[in-house]
């Protein structure tokens, strides 16, 4: 019996993808709606693959981490991500933790098929357009996220979604201090003269998901 884990924080995509996915034929459908609760599923079903979003509950871009933890205690395991960003700099970094597919959430079900089912098989994907913008990556210039780091980006997701430093602290499990110099860096990288300016451009470039979720941060999925 195949079985496919969904983990998305919205439940008209729980239930569209359930939809789909009974469509073509897959006889067990699970669904998580927060990191937490999707590592505890996948630890305890096992299931054949695994569609991810990497926005969760407010979270930031915590679906990398989780993408990560997943690749790491399966390094078979077929990994799709269904996200809502179309920068080539998060569809790199979710294939470097190690996603095998990367489509966005506007795609068509016929594209979202053809995703599924290449992954599923043990192919990669990911759509020709993005493939083309995060091939060029390392020769572009002008790509504002090209030299941000996972963790930064973490931060400005965080940001975006409207944390201040205490809160991305706690969330990230690390100090104060830390991420504040973390954040005067970015203003550098980004070319940001205040902390508004810097949110400013975090929304610009890194939107995420509304609402509150379960903390990822140190030891937060064991």
């Amino acid at each position: 019996m195949t079985s496919v884990l969904v983990i998305d924080d919205h439940p008209i995509v729980l239930q569209g993808c359930r939809c789909l996915l009974e469509d073509w034929g897959i006889e067990r459908v699970l669904e998580a709606s927060s990191v937490l609760s999707g590592y505890r599923l996948f630890r305890r079903e096992k299931p054949d693959m695994v569609i991810v979003d990497l926005a969760l509950q407010g979270s930031g871009l915590s679906g990398l981490l989780l993408v990560r933890r997943l690749r790491a205690q399966d390094s078979r395991l077929p990994i799709l991500v269904l996200s809502m960003h179309g920068d080539p700099v998060i569809a790199s970094r979710a294939l470097e933790a190690g996603a095998d597919g990367y489509v966005q959430k506007d795609t068509s079900s016929g594209t979202l098929f053809e995703a599924f089912e290449r992954v599923r098989r043990g192919q990669p994907y990911i759509g020709h357009e993005l493939a083309m913008q995060v091939a060029l990556l390392g020769a572009r210039k002008d790509t504002p996220l090209g030299d941000v780091t996972q963790r930064e980006l973490q931060m400005l997701a965080l940001l975006a979604d409207g944390r201040d430093y205490t809160q991305i602290a706690d969330e990230l499990g690390l100090s104060y201090k830390t991420v504040a110099n973390t954040c005067s860096q970015l203003k550098a990288k980004l070319g940001a003269t205040s902390l508004p300016e810097l949110v400013r451009r975090a929304i610009q470039y890194v939107s995420t998901s509304p609402g509150t979720g379960a903390r990822l941060g140190r030891g937060g999925m064991s």
